[in-house]
C-alpha cells in the first residue's frame, strides 16, 4: 500500500440480495446490496414508502427479509432474535417506560443482560453524565421535556456498548431549534465514541448535516449512496437531484453530445449547454438540473457573454434573512428559483427586482446537469 493511504474500515453491516414483500406481489425493498463500515454514520433517506424504514426494521430484527441475508460483523443474523443482535435502538416516540425513573430506564438494557449491580450503576452514572442529566436521575419520563426524553432514549441505547445503534426518525417530534441542537449532539457522540450509526429520516437537511454517507431510497431501491457533498454536486439521476437540496428543472431534448457535454433545446424555447450525466443519446428527452445558488441574474439590456443565457420574468422575491430568493418564470417554469447572496439582493446590486420585470439569467455549463426526464 502506498504511503499516506488509509485502509477503509471493514464492513460491520452487509445487506446481500435483500428483498421484502408483505403481500407476495409488491416488493417494498428490491434487491438491496449495501455495506456499512465500522464507525460510519450512514443515513437511509427517502420519502414515505420508499423502503428505508423497512430496511432498518430488518436490520433490527423486527422484520424478516423475504429473500437474501443480512450480516453483522460477518455473522448472518436473519434468524437471530432482536435482543441477541447487540444493537441499540432509538425511536421517534422515545419508547421509555413511564413507571420507571430516568436511571431505571437507562439501566433496563443492562438488567436483561445480567450485568452486575455495581457495573450497572457505574455505566448508568456515566450515561447520565454523557447526556448531562445527573441531577434528573430520579425523575420519571412524564416530568421531562421532549428533548430530555430523547437524550434518555439515546443514553439507554448506548449504555450497554452495542456495536451498532439504529435510529428511526429520532428527532421528528422536536421543534426546529431543538432538532438542530440534537443533530449536533448525536453527531458529536458518534465522533467521540466511535460508534456505528444507521439513521432513518425523510429530512434531507438533517441527513446532509449528520451523515458520513447517505443512501437515497425511492421505490424500494437505493438510487445513490455517497457522501453528502457528492450527492449534492454529482447526483446520478433526477430523483436524487430533486430530493437533495433546492433544485431547478428545465425540460428539453438532447441535440448533440460531445465528450462530457451536450447541447439541449429547451421545451419552452432557447438552448443551453449542459454536462451529460444521465442521457441516452441525441434526440432523447432530458431534464436539466441547476442549483439556485449557481445562477446569476442580469438586468435587461445588460450585455453578457456565455453559452447559457435565457430570458426570464420576475415573479416575486422572498427575503429569508441570510439570503433572498428570486422567483422567476424561465421558459415556462414559473417557479424557477435564484438564490441571491448576502448583499446581492439590495437595490443597488439588483435594481430592486420588481414583479413583472424582464431580466436574463445565466449559468455555467458545468453547473447544469442533463439527467433522465422527470
Amino acid at each position: 500500500m502506498e504511503a499516506g493511504m488509509v485502509t477503509p474500515a471493514p464492513a460491520l453491516v452487509r445487506f446481500s440480495g435483500i428483498q421484502k414483500t408483505y403481500d407476495g406481489e409488491h416488493l417494498v425493498v428490491k434487491n438491496l446490496d449495501l455495506e456499512i463500515r465500522k464507525g460510519e454514520f450512514v443515513t437511509l433517506l427517502g420519502p414515505s414508502g420508499s423502503g428505508k424504514t423497512t430496511t432498518l426494521m430488518m436490520l433490527a430484527g423486527f422484520e424478516v427479509p423475504t429473500h437474501g441475508e443480512i450480516y453483522l460483523a460477518e455473522r448472518p443474523i436473519k434468524n437471530v432474535p432482536p435482543h441477541k443482535r447487540d444493537i441499540g435502538m432509538v425511536f421517534q416516540n422515545y419508547a421509555l417506560f413511564p413507571h420507571l425513573t430516568i436511571a431505571e430506564n437507562i439501566a433496563f438494557p443492562l438488567s436483561v443482560r445480567n450485568t452486575t449491580k455495581a457495573e450497572a450503576q457505574e455505566r448508568v452514572s456515566a450515561a447520565l453524565r454523557m447526556i448531562k442529566m445527573e441531577t434528573l436521575a430520579h425523575r420519571r419520563p412524564g416530568q421531562l421535556s421532549g428533548g430530555q426524553q430523547q437524550r434518555v432514549a439515546l443514553a439507554r441505547a448506548l449504555v450497554f456498548n452495542p456495536q451498532l445503534v439504529l435510529m428511526d426518525e429520532p428527532l421528528g417530534a422536536l421543534d426546529k431549534r431543538l432538532r438542530e441542537q440534537m443533530q449536533l449532539e448525536i453527531k458529536q457522540l458518534h465522533e467521540t465514541m466511535g460508534i456505528t450509526v444507521v439513521y432513518v429520516t425523510h429530512d434531507q437537511s438533517e441527513a446532509l448535516t449528520m451523515s458520513d454517507r447517505i443512501a437515497v431510497f425511492n421505490d424500494g431501491i437505493v438510487q445513490q449512496i455517497d457522501r453528502p457533498d457528492a450527492l449534492y454536486e454529482h447526483p446520478v439521476n433526477s430523483f436524487v437531484a430533486h430530493f437533495i437540496g433546492e433544485n431547478n428543472v428545465l425540460a428539453g431534448t438532447v441535440e448533440t453530445i460531445e465528450k462530457d457535454y451536450c447541447r439541449v433545446t429547451l421545451a419552452g424555447g432557447g438552448a443551453v449547454t449542459a454536462r451529460a450525466v444521465n442521457v441516452s443519446g441525441a434526440g432523447a428527452s432530458t431534464s436539466l438540473s441547476v442549483r439556485p445558488e449557481r445562477i446569476a441574474i442580469i438586468p435587461d439590456g445588460t450585455s453578457s457573454e456565455g453559452p447559457n443565457r435565457l430570458p426570464a420574468k420576475v415573479q416575486n422575491t422572498i427575503y429569508l434573512g441570510d439570503h433572498a430568493l428570486a422567483v422567476l418564470d424561465v421558459v415556462g417554469n414559473g417557479e424557477f428559483m435564484v438564490k441571491l447572496q448576502p448583499g446581492a439582493h439590495d437595490e443597488k446590486r439588483h435594481g430592486n427586482l420588481k414583479p413583472g420585470e424582464s431580466v436574463f439569467i445565466t449559468f455555467r455549463p458545468e453547473d447544469c446537469l442533463a439527467l433522465d426526464p422527470v
